[in-house]
């Protein structure tokens, strides 16, 4: 039987991939800090991990110990206080964990992020593809794309780097604010120029991950998508229709957004938190390119998806009534 460790188990990503792994008949460790929910992660079979991500020495016994077949590493800050909070989580702690990792045959899976390269050109609105420039505009996006360059510079071991768009599905909560506004009748759109989007179900998702795992290939690196382009009005469209509801739709200029994201900025800083619409939320909102390009994934790893939006949507709107959310 095949050891697995996913860090960053407790997320919806992470926790879906665990109960695949665990229904495909592989012995499975949730990495999670000691003040993690362990909702999702109830199966008796798992077992758990806290790893000490400062700590090189500490990592490296450990894999040592546990002779891991794969280690997904999903852990990360999408929100933080200070960017040097991303700095040390999303690239510092990667850069720790592969250190770790050198000298063992385990395979490092890496969740990046389609904002690892930042949107693509707004003038032919052209899918963005893997050889192309990397641009981010988010520090999130930076950290992420500083912790791939470290494993493509410096790291002697197997790894792939999947560089995932929109993913949604059950538990997820962050699509799950635009459902509940849709549900609430108010159809929002920031900005006057159609925004182009892509989106992933995190049911395909987790299988990329496995196929990731079973390859032979090494020092790979796949945008991740249902390879399909869609603009925001569809998105609104297929949402209200899985709700079976109406809408008032409203429009708000960009620089409202944007103003309103500086303050929360400034709030933040004087209170210590972080707000979900801040700067760097904001860039991403504003951007209107976020096509991508899949075909290396198919061609190499035979990746077929399987659940495009409207299924993905119907599926996961289902869950959120079950669970009492909507």
């Amino acid at each position: 039987m095949q050891k697995v460790l996913v860090t960053g188990a407790s997320g919806f990503i992470g926790s879906t991939l665990v109960d695949k792994l665990l229904q495909l008949g592989y012995e499975v460790f949730a990495g999670i800090r000691s003040t993690s929910s362990k909702k999702y992660l109830q199966d008796t079979r798992i077992r758990f991990i806290d790893l000490n991500y400062t700590s090189v020495e500490e990592m490296s016994k450990l894999f040592k110990e546990e002779n891991f077949n794969t280690i997904f590493h999903l852990a990360a800050r999408t929100k933080a206080k200070r960017k040097e909070d991303f700095e040390r989580v999303n690239y510092k702690y990667v850069k720790n964990l592969a250190d770790a990792l050198e000298g063992l045959d385990t395979k490092l899976i890496f969740l990046s992020s389609f904002a690892a390269h930042g949107p693509g050109e707004e003038t032919s609105f052209a899918p963005v593809k893997i050889e192309d420039k990397n641009t981010p505009d988010t520090e999130y996006g930076k950290m992420k794309l500083k912790a791939e360059e470290y494993l493509n510079s410096n790291f002697n071991g197997k790894y792939i780097i999947l560089r995932p768009t929109g993913v949604y599905g059950a538990r997820e909560t962050d699509y799950f604010v635009y459902f509940q506004t849709i549900n609430n009748h108010i159809e929002p759109y920031l900005g006057f120029i159609p925004q182009r989007l892509t989106f992933v179900h995190v049911d395909d998702l987790v299988d990329v991950c496995i196929l990731s795992m079973n390859s032979n290939l090494s020092g790979k690196t796949y945008f991740v998508s249902d390879g399909n382009l869609y603009l925001d009005k569809e998105f609104a469209n297929i949402t209200k229709k899985a709700l079976n509801t109406w809408t008032i739709r409203l429009k708000l200029p960009l620089f409202i957004v944007g103003w309103i994201a500086s303050l929360n900025e400034i709030i933040g800083a004087v209170l210590g938190k972080s707000f979900t619409l801040n700067k760097d939320k904001f860039n991403i909102l504003k951007a209107r390119n976020w096509n991508c390009d899949i075909e290396n994934l198919r061609v190499d790893l035979g990746y077929v998806p399987k659940i495009d939006l409207k299924q993905g949507v119907e599926k996961t709107i289902a869950w959120y009534k079950q669970e009492n959310w909507l």
